[in-house]
């Protein structure tokens, strides 16, 4: 179908509205939604925060009997389903519209296309497609977690020019400037979970929390979830001053550390462990998958992240960049002790560049092994 230049006008308008709940909706994906009727918007609405009425049921109150033969666009395939809300199509139905233009069938391989099929069913007129691309890219995560079953992980690091992220003493407050972890916070604030090891929290004792360049959104704060082996974390530790979910995930059987861990509000997941003793990413990996959540945002050291990307875990590298050069004693991004030759290199896909004050933000995506 052909869409006309209003039809892209209203779309572009209901995906603004859907990534107003950007940082708010999770584990659910971002929708917006926007009813015309005679070339007037009647009605708009946008999905706020998991288990509230989605973007659809916003729009059709504040349209009210004007929903009556209009048009809807929404950024994403209406529900069919009952969950902890009622389904979307049923409502769009009862309303009366007569058009439904969608930006993307719901990536859902068990629902994909049952929304549309009940729309057309009831006589509603249906087109999907538009804007398509941006309305995926809004929701990134949620469509990889939808195809894949694993959540989207993406790791985070700061680093000199020479590729350094602390000083040999572990000094690393700050490399980068305020607009950079501005925006940090912005990607911790769009992630389910934020993921660390104990040697960060030993070293910078960080909180993890979405707090700065928010620009007034409501915010759902990130999970937090730190790998520790031997249930090193202090029970005095930013991360539980916050109010924040957070889980460790251990391979130790200390049961007075696991008690008195959770007597301080954190919760303690005992999976296995690998050769050298240490928690078994594979089984990070499974039981990430097996949570209710799309996207995992890593914040650690070079251990870590040189593990992770090794085993061909991370889907996207953000690197912040700072104009200045450390030296070769300060510490790497990546430690990867069995990369010796180029052919046991990680290859990347350049996707963007953004400056941020003196800083550099360069996004990649991680190419997988077929």
């Amino acid at each position: 179908m052909m869409f006309s230049s209003d039809d892209h006008r209203y779309m572009a308008r209901a995906l603004e509205l859907a990534a107003l709940g950007q940082y708010s909706t999770k584990p659910n994906p971002c929708v917006g939604c926007v009813i015309v009727k005679k070339g007037d918007i009647v009605g708009e609405g946008w999905h706020e925060k998991a288990g509230e009425p989605h973007a659809e049921v916003h729009a059709l109150k504040k349209a009210g009997v004007n929903a009556s033969g209009a048009t809807v666009y929404v950024t994403l395939e209406p529900c069919s389903h009952h969950g902890k809300t009622p389904p979307c199509a049923e409502a769009l139905i009862e309303a009366g519209v007569n058009h439904v233009i969608i930006a993307m069938q719901d990536p859902n391989p068990l629902v994909a296309g049952m929304g549309m099929s009940k729309l057309r069913e009831a006589g509603v007129t249906v087109s999907c497609g538009l804007l398509k691309n941006q309305a995926q890219a809004l929701n990134k995560s949620f469509c990889h977690k939808m195809m894949t079953g694993k959540p989207y992980m993406t790791s985070k690091v700061a680093m000199s020019l020479d590729g350094r992220t602390a000083m040999a003493s572990g000094e690393s407050q700050w490399i980068t400037g305020f607009k950079a972890r501005q925006d940090v916070h912005r990607l911790r604030a769009q992630s389910d979970i934020v993921l660390t090891g104990v040697g960060t929290v030993l070293a910078d004792n960080p909180k993890l929390t979405a707090r700065e360049g928010l620009g007034g959104l409501s915010v759902t704060q990130p999970r937090i979830v730190i790998l520790d082996s031997t249930l090193k974390t202090p029970l005095d530790a930013a991360v539980f001053k916050e109010g924040s979910e957070v889980t460790i995930l251990t391979c130790s059987h200390d049961e007075p550390a696991v008690l008195a861990l959770k007597k301080a509000g954190c919760g303690v997941v005992i999976v296995d462990a690998n050769e050298k003793g240490q928690v078994d990413l594979h089984a990070v990996e499974t039981w990430l998958a097996m949570q209710a959540l799309n996207s995992v945002m890593i914040e650690a050291g070079a251990l870590l992240n040189g593990a992770f990307m090794q085993m061909g875990m991370i889907d996207e590298l953000i690197i912040y960049m700072a104009p200045s050069v450390l030296g070769t004693e300060a510490r790497g991004a990546f430690s990867m002790p069995t990369v010796s030759t180029l052919s046991d290199r990680v290859q990347l896909k350049y996707v963007g560049m953004e400056q941020l004050d003196e800083d550099v933000k360069l996004t990649y995506d991680v190419k997988k092994e077929d």
